[in-house]
């Protein structure tokens, strides 16, 4: 009742056809897709995308209240006809504004003395948007944080914010070089190609992914691969979100944005084609992702970029 109410009042009386749409809502008219993003608008446009394609819609109209900036820069790299986003105001739907990436800002120099604690406890230092943390395999197990309440600094060891504070109350009096190499040590038996099956292998499988394809960056038919920055923070660790890195093709020597993700996501496209345009507009984009995961859906709209994106689908590690 939302979203036909803003589309009438929006784009006037025409027979419309409603349907179903997690999160929020969606409807066809007069050959548009309209879609209204309720939860997690930031990662709506691929399953927009998506679903307007799957009801041979010419166009999709995505309609959110918030987040919309940094849908209507993602929705620009796309070729014409381009998706739509608008805003929210009341009952109005406005045309949203592209919104500029944030610069990323630095590690607090207070935090970086723990980086050779890191180092020494077996764990690998990443750097993501002003954040330090130590990660095993792609996982990470432990984050500097600054406790504005005491006016301290500490590195926290878990995975999670959540286990974090648990490990702290439980083991506050172990020293935090002590702490993390048990961690470390305990989590690294599941990291790998062929382990069992466990809470700790199923987490953050993408940058597993992308840990491995840095060691072996030729699966990519690329050279050099490092870690880079996503273009937006991740909020939790534990959700499953696309991970970047970059290097250099083997062959023509030109620069190259890997995009590494595990499942099925239909926003993959969208987000990689954001963390291009991040890191380097001019450089070739390769979407990383096992063989199962390659759908036709992601490989359509791979191919709707203005410059579009290859799908590199990867057989299992063993």
């Amino acid at each position: 009742m939302k979203l036909t109410a803003l589309v009438r009042e929006h784009a006037g009386d025409a027979p419309i056809a409603p349907g179903g749409w997690p999160g929020g809502a969606a409807l066809v008219r007069d050959d548009v897709a309209w879609v209204l993003a309720e939860d997690h608008p930031e990662r709506a446009l691929g399953p927009a995308m998506a679903w307007a394609r799957q009801q041979a819609a010419d166009r999709v109209h995505v309609v959110a209240g918030q987040a919309t900036g940094v849908l209507a820069r993602r929705a620009a790299l796309f070729a014409e006809p381009r998706p739509a986003v608008l805003h929210i105001e009341e009952r109005t739907l406005l045309d949203a504004l592209s919104e500029p990436h944030v610069p990323e800002p630095e590690v607090p120099s207070e935090h970086e003395r723990f980086v050779e604690l890191i180092l020494a406890a077996g764990a690998e230092p990443v750097r993501e948007h002003g954040v330090l943390t130590g990660e095993v395999a792609g996982l990470e197990v432990c984050r500097a944080v600054t406790d504005i309440a005491l006016g301290t600094v500490r590195l926290e060891v878990g995975v999670g914010a959540h286990d974090r504070e648990a490990f702290l109350l439980i083991h506050g009096e172990i020293p935090p070089e002590r702490a993390l190499a048990g961690v470390v040590d305990a989590v690294r038996e599941h990291r790998r190609a062929g382990a069992d099956p466990h809470p700790l292998n199923r987490l953050a499988a993408e940058r597993f992914l992308r840990w491995s394809l840095l060691r072996q960056p030729d699966r990519v038919g690329a050279i050099a691969l490092t870690a880079v920055s996503p273009p937006v923070p991740r909020v939790n660790v534990k959700d499953a979100v696309p991970c970047v890195a970059t290097g250099v093709d083997a062959v023509s020597g030109e620069r190259v944005v890997v995009v590494c993700s595990v499942g099925v996501d239909l926003d993959l496209v969208p987000y990689a084609a954001d963390a291009r345009s991040w890191i380097d507009p001019t450089a070739r984009l390769l979407l990383a992702l096992p063989e199962r995961d390659a759908i036709p859906v992601t490989r359509a709209l791979a191919a709707r970029l203005a410059t579009p994106a290859e799908v590199v689908g990867l057989p299992p590690l063993v």
